[in-house]
């Protein structure tokens, strides 16, 4: 793979350069569709159904989007992975878990870890995280934050 997985776009199957990302980063794949779209390099994934269902929407949920650096999962992608993911998922206690939640960056004990990983709190996945220096770099969007007084 190239240093920019954004070099590979147009170069393979949408699904087949989602796949290998996921597969390379978390160690697992959901046996998914994938479109990338977008100059935001958006995933969207759906699993195909016999229902005809049309109109202006297209397939998919937002899934993720592809960084330069690897996938970046949205909320729903970490619910969708992390199960069965069998690497880079960071686990928080509660503390770490609010302070994530209402959109901080949070400590880490592995300084080592780097890159895109999965937010687990019990058994909830949270979305996912830039891991550097030690630290949680938060990516919840603001209109999904927790409000707390």
């Amino acid at each position: 793979m190239s240093e920019n997985p954004r070099a590979e776009i147009g170069q393979m199957n949408d699904a087949e350069l989602v796949k290998k990302l996921l597969l390379e980063n978390y160690g697992y794949a959901p046996d998914l569709l994938y479109e990338i779209r977008g100059r935001y390099h958006k995933v969207y994934a759906w699993k195909p159904c016999a229902l005809d269902v049309s109109g202006p929407d297209r397939n998919g949920v937002y899934f993720g989007r592809i960084e330069s650096d690897g996938i970046r999962l949205s909320i729903e992608g970490s619910f969708l992975v992390g199960p069965k993911a069998t690497k880079n998922i960071v686990e928080l206690d509660d503390e770490r878990a609010r302070l994530y939640l209402v959109g901080e960056s949070v400590e880490i004990e592995d300084k080592e870890l780097h890159g895109w990983v999965i937010v687990k709190w019990r058994s909830y996945f949270l979305g996912s995280a830039k891991a550097k220096e030690g630290k949680l770099i938060n990516y919840v969007p603001r209109e999904r934050r927790l409000k707390l007084e």
